[in-house]
């Protein structure tokens, strides 16, 4: 325990008593021992999660070595041979392009544009070997953040290094479910450095990069803008400096020119209009599919308990919300008691939220607080945006571990989120076969990294509501274990199978009602069509196939939105 005031243990921990040195002499692309050990047995593990399960993303980036491998650039963004359409920015279709010229020596099939549905061992192995070579942009940029570090300390930055090379979001996603992330939060952590070191053209040029690969980074452009123009272009006590702005707007627009340039000029502006149709597609719902673990899964869970509540009563309910996304099913999400969110109401909640984190940017650009608000940016985003993926986690889970050791607040969000944003990852991966993977691999994951770090954060002094807050989280991290006890064993047991409901019909459950919209809104009610008196069952079905889902979203999400009020408050306050 602390023995005075200042909120600091009395005793520095033994770690601080002797501390190597970073070994700064070295090129960033030079590794020492421990360095390359890291590698070695991260690359050993990811090798063998190769037969592992594969999700759709694996059909969908080998479509894409077919559609840049086989058809003009002008059809790249055109081309509806499969349903998995190229919509991603320029810079990751000409990614495609380099790999597929690999992918034909190693199998000519893999680039076949109708060879629908190709897994074969040699492009397995060739697409997932993509993943980790592609992964070495964040491995030295890792090592190069903690080189450098002084806040924190090279032996704790280094362990913040390696719990993100063997970060359990980024196995589950790039590794087993198969995605490119490692290689984009790569180019972040790169940017961040930059901004570090004051290096503020790279930093723009880079993060220009990034956005002109996966768009979704679009997410934490505001924090870059702010910080650039206030750090760059209007400098604390001066003056705005306008050919500044146009130094920055060049190296951006370079980028840009670069990445859509060649689209432009094959093509016309027909091109420019059909990127942009298939990067932004608005007509999607509010939910995803399987609905991440934000603020609309809080909203759509009610709705859905409201719904079901009323329907067991005989209510009348429109048949839309009986259909709806809202189920875990893929389209427009209508609520059947509460009120539809709109896309409006989604970008506004995070622009203004996101406003306030700006705001205190300006006034205080450091690269600290640069950090701050680009975590608490992504989290806004992925708690208020429309249609946010599960997998969008990791653009905060990422740089906010970055931030663990920055103090105890930083550091008590960091494990609630992370424990939460993994957990929410879990349902990706939908065979039993990967459970204990998943499993045991993060807890040992957190068992090596969380005790860690908790040795160099500092903890205030406590009192009753510090205590409270530490009890209820504590409580709230210990009930994932019964979580996954009940997604994983006791559903099955407490509810029959799907197939054993289906046999079900309308009229096997009393009360049910099912109206159409106009009907509701007129005060009325019509007899349920067959379709209707099928979507209604479906809703009182005793399987309640989409509760584990439902109730790993909806946990997810108080952990993650609790660690961005933690955040927020630690960020607006200090």
């Amino acid at each position: 325990m602390p023995s005075s005031t200042a909120s600091r243990r009395s005793r520095p921990p033994p770690y601080e008593q002797v501390q190597p040195k970073p070994p700064v002499q070295q090129r960033w692309w030079q590794l020492d021992r421990a360095e390359r050990d890291l590698v070695a047995i991260s690359l050993a593990f990811k090798l063998l999660l190769f037969p592992s399960y594969r999700s759709t993303d694996f059909e969908v980036h080998r479509n894409w070595l077919a559609v840049t491998h086989s058809l003009p650039l002008t059809q790249w963004y055109f081309d509806t041979t499969s349903e998995w359409t190229v919509d991603y920015p320029p810079f990751f279709a000409f990614f495609e392009r380099i790999l597929s010229a690999f992918a034909y020596v190693v199998d000519p099939e893999i680039v076949r544009l109708d060879n629908l549905g190709y897994a074969a061992t040699t492009a397995v192995a060739f697409q997932r070997s993509t993943v980790i070579l592609s992964e070495l942009v964040l491995v030295l940029g890792l090592f190069r953040w903690a080189r450098t570090s002084t806040t924190p300390d090279y032996p704790t930055a280094r362990i913040i290094a390696a719990s993100v090379l063997f970060h359990p979001g980024l196995l589950i996603v790039d590794h087993i479910h198969f995605q490119y992330n490692g290689f984009l939060l790569g180019i972040l952590v790169w940017s961040l450095i930059a901004a570090r070191q004051d290096n503020l053209y790279a930093c723009a040029a880079l993060f220009a990069t990034l956005l002109n690969f996966k768009h979704i980074f679009i997410y934490v452009a505001l924090p870059y803008f702010v910080f650039l123009l206030r750090r760059h272009c209007y400098p604390p006590g001066g003056k705005f400096q306008v050919d500044r702005v146009v130094e920055l707007g060049l190296i951006v627009g370079a980028v840009c020119a670069l990445s859509f340039g060649p689209f432009l000029l094959a093509g016309g502006p027909s091109q420019i209009r059909q990127i942009l149709t298939r990067l932004f597609p608005f007509q999607r719902g509010l939910n995803h599919a399987y609905w991440a673990g934000n603020v609309w899964a809080l909203v759509s869970a009610v709705d859905r308990v409201l719904v079901k509540y009323l329907v067991a009563r005989g209510w009348p309910v429109a048949q839309e919300a009986l259909t709806s996304s809202s189920r875990g099913l893929i389209g427009a999400t209508t609520f059947g008691v509460l009120p539809n969110v709109t896309p409006r109401l989604t970008f506004a909640l995070t622009l203004s939220l996101t406003g306030a984190f700006l705001a205190k940017l300006w006034f205080d650009p450091t690269f600290r607080r640069f950090l701050d608000s680009v975590v608490l940016a992504a989290m806004t985003s992925f708690l208020f945006g429309w249609h946010v993926h599960e997998k969008a986690v990791l653009l905060f889970l990422i740089p906010l571990s970055l931030t663990a050791t920055d103090d105890d607040n930083h550091f008590r969000a960091f494990v609630v989120a992370t424990t939460a944003g993994v957990f929410g990852l879990f349902p990706l991966l939908i065979n039993s076969a990967e459970t204990p993977v998943k499993v045991l691999f993060s807890l040992a994951w957190a068992a090596l990294v969380f005790p860690q770090l908790r040795r160099v954060v500092y903890r205030p002094l406590p009192s009753l509501g510090t205590m409270l807050v530490d009890h209820a989280e504590a409580a709230y991290l210990a009930g994932f274990v019964a979580l996954q006890i009940y997604v994983s064993i006791v559903h099955g047991l407490v509810f029959p199978s799907a197939a054993a409901a289906a046999g079900a019909t309308a009229s096997a459950v009393p009360g049910i009602i099912a109206c159409a919209a106009a009907s509701v809104a007129n005060g009325t009610c019509v007899d349920p069509t067959p379709t209707a008196a099928a979507a209604a069952a479906e809703v009182s079905e005793s399987s309640m196939e989409f509760l584990p889902l439902m109730m790993t979203s909806v946990y997810c999400a108080v952990g993650i939105v609790w660690s961005w009020a933690r955040l927020s408050w630690g960020f607006l306050t200090s």
